[in-house]
C-alpha cells in the first residue's frame, strides 16, 4: 500500500512559478510516477510521468518547456517544477503512482494510488 500527499499548491500570477511536492508513506523505488491535473468541468488529464529510476521523463505537449519532473528515491518524494505558468494551468494537481519498475506509464488507468490533489490556481 501506499500513500500519497500533494503539497505547494497555490495563487501565482501568469508567467510565475511553483514546485509541487509529492511525499509517499514506504518505499516506492519501484513505482512509475505522475502529475495529472483536474480543471472545473473537466476530465483529469496527464500531465508528466517519470521512470522509477528517474532516468526516462515525459510530458505531455502543453507543458514541454515549462514544467519538469523529478523524484528523489531517498526521501521517497517526487517533484513538479512548473514555470511560465499560464491561467490554462489552473486546475487540481494530483500525484500518483503505479507498480511499474523501470518503465512509464502514461495512461491514467495503469496508475494504482493517488493523492488527494493540491489546488493550482493561476490569475491572468
Amino acid at each position: 500500500q501506499v500513500q500519497l500527499v500533494e503539497s505547494g499548491g497555490g495563487l501565482v500570477q501568469a508567467g510565475g512559478s511553483l514546485r509541487l511536492s509529492c511525499a509517499a508513506s514506504g518505499r516506492t523505488f519501484r513505482y512509475a510516477m505522475g502529475w495529472f491535473r483536474q480543471a472545473p468541468g473537466k476530465e483529469r488529464e496527464f500531465v508528466a510521468a517519470i521512470s522509477s529510476n528517474g532516468g526516462s521523463t515525459y510530458y505531455t505537449d502543453s507543458v514541454k518547456g515549462r514544467f519538469s519532473i523529478s523524484r528523489d528515491n531517498a526521501k521517497n518524494t517526487v517533484y513538479l517544477q512548473m514555470n511560465s505558468l499560464k491561467p490554462e494551468d489552473t486546475a487540481v494537481y494530483y500525484c500518483a503512482a503505479g507498480d511499474a519498475l523501470g518503465t512509464i506509464l502514461v495512461d491514467i488507468r495503469e496508475y494504482d494510488y493517488w493523492g488527494q490533489g493540491t489546488q493550482v490556481t493561476v490569475s491572468s
